[in-house]
């Protein structure tokens, strides 16, 4: 019996098989779901390329491209790999099904497909969906509010964009994870979220803040790891948020970490941090030429500031080579 009114969720129905692709449109389609079809993995990629699909059923089994190269295809990019993939196959035995597990897929179903089954499993990925769009949206909140700090100040245009490219670039020559980089990324752009805590009168400030001004103002970086704490998806973000002003002989802030005890993602947004003040023009000042930033900074390394085999890597991302020194501690 049809659902009253039409479900969330635009279904894709991929399968060469006309009957087969009746029998989903029409089980689908009357539980209210909007269900698009076609016949094989060819026009599969170009409807999820031109329309927003939620989920994806195909079947393994299609001419030209099967069910297993458009799942690794929607799972390779990052645009549409948090678009569930259900494969459908008629074929017995563990092999199809490890095939399917190492392209990605997130489920299976056998034919001929049991209507309980089908609907029971469609419910809870679109869910799932659901969750991870509504994820995205908030992140899309945070990285908004972000920007809006970096546009108070002309000086700072391109800040967060220019710090993400940086710090990615770093994580890769060190060989870092793919979500270490992700928090890279993300990092890059929100480091100073907490900066939405500081009033504008001391966050815009032309001249030296005086220490009770100084207080407050380092009190962001506590105040952006509050911010993004509810987001689960942001674990590997707080720690650059909170810890990106910590020096390495522990006179930073908030905690006075010293060496090592410095997150290492943090390290390698500080150093990203203090190169784009330095190179960009200031109100106190013009914009320094690479060579002397890294002059300078190679000094405050000395002192111990910073960390300065993450500085070597980072001078060699800058430079466009390849960085010959033992990296050391920043491993």
């Amino acid at each position: 019996m049809p659902a009253p009114g039409a479900r969330e969720g635009i279904i894709l129905v991929a399968d060469d098989n006309d009957a087969n692709r009746d029998l989903l449109v029409g089980l689908l389609g009357g539980e209210g779901y909007h269900v698009l079809s076609v016949t094989d993995g060819k026009q599969a990629l170009e409807r999820i390329g031109r329309d927003p699909i939620d989920l994806a059923l195909l079947d393994v089994v299609m001419p030209g491209k099967t069910g297993l190269d458009v799942c690794l295809a929607i799972k390779s990019k990052p645009e549409t790999r948090l678009i569930p993939v259900v494969l459908l196959t008629s074929l017995t035995g563990d092999d199809v099904r490890m095939r399917g597990i190492m392209c990605g897929a997130d489920d299976f179903l056998s034919k001929p497909v049991n209507r309980h089954e089908l609907l029971a499993r469609v419910h809870s990925l679109l869910r799932l969906k659901q969750f991870t769009d509504e994820l995205d949206n908030a992140e899309a909140v945070l990285f908004s509010l972000a920007l809006s700090i970096e546009a108070k100040d002309p000086y700072t245009e391109g800040h967060c964009e220019r710090l993400s490219k940086y710090s990615v670039a770093v994580g890769e020559k060190l060989g870092l994870s793919e979500d270490l980089r992700v928090a890279l990324r993300r990092g890059g752009l929100v480091h100073d979220i907490g900066k939405l805590a500081v009033p504008e009168s001391i966050l815009l400030k032309p001249g030296p803040l005086t220490p009770e001004e100084r207080k407050i103002m380092e009190q962001h970086t506590i105040a952006g790891e509050r911010i993004c704490a509810p987001l689960r998806s942001f674990r590997q973000v707080l720690p650059i948020i909170r810890h990106h002003h910590e020096k390495q002989d522990g006179s930073g802030y908030p905690d006075g970490l010293k060496g090592e005890q410095v997150p290492l993602t943090a390290r390698i947004l500080q150093i990203t941090d203090i190169y784009d003040a330095l190179t960009t023009d200031r109100p106190y000042r013009k914009a320094l030429p690479a060579a002397k930033a890294f002059e300078i900074m190679r000094e405050e390394a000395k002192r111990g500031w910073w960390d300065g085999s993450v500085l070597h890597v980072f001078e060699a991302v800058i430079h466009g080579y390849e960085p010959v020194e033992p990296v050391g501690s920043a491993r």
